[in-house]
């Protein structure tokens, strides 16, 4: 089967990178909203407690579907640079292979999540109160990772090869059935957190169903054919080695807040609600931006493999400009419309007047993180994921503990707090940059390599 699509490798990029990310942008921007309709519904309609219950697990969640995503980021590279290659062979063993070990990665998640979740929640001192309700939730929204695991890879095949607009299509129909379920769950069935977590379990089979189906009939060789489904040994490993060091950067994130949340919780109940709510925004904002740094690693590698040179040092400094863009214009928007983003969790005035301090300091730092995040995803589109993902650490987790513990223990304030975000980013990105050069230097060596023999 042959590769008939050049929608990465020809055209103009400015166009093709932003028609690649739209959708993407949008299917992050669901994802979040459709995780919001969860907190919503369970705090409108089963009270408080369980609205605690279901909020104290956030950081869990996102530290498992951060390493689902990033594994994904890695499968979706590996693709694009086949694909654009035109190594259609090699596109087919990374297709079917990749299939298999996010699988895999799905079932490990889902029995962690099973057997680990009251250990876990008490290592984060989840209350007495909320523990019961908080395990329940994790247990059944748990069960849904093997086909979460699944969407991603899915997700990540079509974005390797420019097509952004079925997986939104699929997210779209499976989070309106979210919503759906967790209105008739709690609200019909008095389910209450057992039912927000059954309805995110059911909407993330049918969007893996979804996904899938559209995999197996695609016309082109990056089909999925399930009587050709094993595991190629090299191929596996290349995976790992790109997919695995991009989840575990995603998943240092969520334990590097864990030390900010005890930040946050060293100050009274009102700056701790305002902080929950204002963080809403993060994902919003962040995960507008990211859909650039995914279609920046698929435009660089598809390129790469093209052996367009040209067209891959663009293709950083493209999606770079729509990232910081995005971030700018994004903060910006929350900057001056905050109170009325802060409405929509709550209604107490000083929650409102405590989320937007972080507001006040996070709204015009959101775009200094692309250089950081959009650097590291060009390395990634080079092959380069281990150092980076070291570089992120030092600066992301292992700097911001420090900060947490000096300056903040210093100062005490909740600016003081913030700050680390926007320094940690600066410090990262630096380091970031410098290694992608060398790394470009490098890559870009050998297509000048043959002409000078």
């Amino acid at each position: 089967m042959k590769s008939t699509t050049k929608t990465l490798t020809e055209g103009p990029l400015a166009k093709q990178i932003l028609l690649v990310s739209l959708p993407l942008a949008l299917s992050n921007l669901l994802q979040v909203l459709f995780n919001m309709s969860d907190v919503a519904v369970v705090g409108r309609f089963a009270g408080s407690t369980a609205l605690g219950a279901v909020g104290s697990t956030s950081i869990l969640v996102t530290l498992f579907t951060g390493f689902l995503i990033g594994l994904s980021n890695g499968i979706n590279v590996l693709v694009a640079r086949f694909y654009g290659a035109r190594h259609t062979a090699d596109v087919q063993k990374t297709v079917h292979s990749a299939a298999i070990v996010s699988l895999i990665a799905g079932v490990v998640l889902l029995f962690v999540g099973l057997l680990g979740s009251p250990a876990m929640l008490r290592l984060l001192n989840t209350k007495d109160d909320l523990l019961p309700g908080a395990i329940l939730y994790l247990r059944v929204y748990f069960l849904g990772m093997p086909a979460l695991a699944l969407y991603n890879f899915g997700n990540a095949v079509f974005s390797s090869i420019g097509d952004t607009k079925k997986p939104l299509i699929y997210l779209s129909l499976a989070g309106a059935l979210n919503i759906v379920l967790n209105l008739f769950f709690v609200i019909v069935c008095r389910l209450s957190v057992v039912g927000v977590a059954l309805a995110s379990a059911i909407s993330q089979c049918v969007s893996a169903a979804l996904i899938l189906r559209a995999l197996t009939r695609a016309q082109d060789c990056y089909a999925l054919d399930v009587h050709q489904l094993h595991l190629d040994p090299a191929t596996t490993k290349s995976i790992l080695a790109l997919g695995v060091p991009a989840g575990f950067q995603n998943a240092i994130f969520a334990i590097a807040n864990l030390f900010i949340q005890a930040g946050v919780n060293s100050f009274d109940s009102l700056m701790v609600k305002g902080n929950s709510a204002a963080a809403n925004a993060d994902n919003m904002i962040y995960d507008c931006m990211a859909a650039f740094y995914m279609a920046c690693a698929s435009f660089m590698s598809q390129n790469y493999g093209a052996g367009k040179p040209d067209r891959v040092k663009k293709s950083y400094f493209i999606s770079l400009g729509y990232s910081f863009g995005v971030g700018l214009a994004l903060g910006s928007a929350l900057f001056f419309f905050g109170r009325t983003f802060l409405a929509l969790f709550t209604t107490e005035s000083a929650v409102i007047d405590a989320g937007m301090k972080r507001v006040a300091v996070m709204a015009f730092a959101y775009c200094i993180s692309a250089f950081m995040d959009c650097t590291i995803a060009a390395s990634r589109g080079l092959g380069k994921t281990v150092v980076p993902t070291i570089i992120v650490v030092m600066g992301s987790c292992v700097f911001r503990v420090i900060w947490v513990y000096t300056i903040f223990a210093h100062f005490h304030t909740i600016p003081a707090l913030y700050l680390l975000y926007p320094c940690s980013w600066t410090l990262t990105a630096f380091a970031e940059i410098l290694y992608f050069v060398h790394c470009y230097k490098q890559s870009m060596a050998l297509f000048k390599e043959p002409q000078a023999a």
